[in-house]
């Protein structure tokens, strides 16, 4: 995934997958009509804290609250950066 950005302490760098662009019966979804997605690729991780070992590993692809996080564009892409607390699951 080679992203030039290293977290730091408990923090995650996730790479969101696209919007769903059709629905599971065959239904194209307007670009205004989509909803932000809440699923993504880790992309990096950090080193963890002194009490707290980090849970996931980058290539994971997890679940995050719809509001979790903080929006940045790196090399034109677009990433979040949270806590790892703020992951719900791995899938």
């Amino acid at each position: 995934m080679g992203v030039n950005i290293k977290p730091l302490s408990d923090r995650v760098v996730i790479e969101p997958l696209p919007a769903e662009t059709q629905t599971a019966s065959g239904l194209y979804i307007p670009d205004s009509a989509q909803e932000k997605q809440q699923k993504g690729k880790v992309a990096a991780v950090g080193s963890g804290k002194k009490d707290h070992e980090m849970t996931v590993k980058v290539g994971d692809t997890v679940l995050y609250g719809k509001y979790s996080g903080t929006e940045l564009k790196l090399d034109g892409k677009d990433y979040l950066i949270m806590r790892e607390d703020d992951i719900l699951a791995i899938v």
